[in-house]
């Protein structure tokens, strides 16, 4: 399939993009990155409420970062929807270096500097030397432009982090288990802004 038709059969495709649900390390006010905490007892508990209002949504496919808490959500989400939950690498947070398991407090006392150009969006900062937005936003994009050509039309479920979410929408804020739909050209395009 050439690029422009690739592109163009995605444009029908909508993803709703979740937030996978509360981990232990969210519970403990610590930074994750990659590192791969599960979900915690709260954060069960919100994947099942999340997999109920899916269930009004007619999702048909169900993709997720493959990082424990992701999973997890995922997992009990594919369940409830009678799906499977396929896992991409590509999906997963932000590589937080040297950040990852310490709290905000911890990181801005070591290098509060590079947190407040990390804080203003800037999509080259690397957080604790690790990834920057920009990367992140190029792997997640490459995934979700193949599930779009793959799948034109359709309505695909996205289980992954709130780093990759920003990165790809950076006005977009999401809590824990909880999503925004989008249409795929808003996020396989480019930078953007979503519908």
């Amino acid at each position: 399939m050439s690029e422009k038709s690739s592109k163009e059969s995605g444009r029908d495709t909508q993803f709703w993009l979740i937030r996978h649900a509360e981990s232990t390390w969210n519970a403990a006010g610590l930074w994750q990155g990659q590192a791969d905490p599960p979900l915690s007892e709260r954060g069960r508990f919100q994947a099942a409420r999340l997999a109920e209002a899916l269930a009004q949504e007619r999702v048909e496919i169900l993709i997720t970062s493959d990082l424990v808490r992701t999973v997890e959500t995922a997992e009990i989400v594919a369940s409830r929807l009678a799906l499977e939950a396929y896992r991409e690498s590509g999906l997963r947070e932000l590589d937080a270096g040297s950040w990852s398991g310490s709290s905000r407090q911890q990181i801005a006392s070591r290098d509060g500097d590079l947190l407040a150009r990390f804080d203003t969006g800037d999509v080259d900062v690397r957080a604790g030397g690790g990834e920057c937005r920009r990367e992140v936003a190029s792997r997640a994009r490459q995934v979700l432009a193949q599930w779009a050509a793959q799948h034109a039309g359709r309505r695909v479920a996205v289980v992954t982090h709130s780093g990759v979410i920003r990165s790809l929408l950076p006005d977009v804020r999401i809590d824990h288990a909880r999503w925004h739909s989008v249409d795929a050209s808003a996020v396989v395009d480019g930078f953007g802004t979503s519908s």
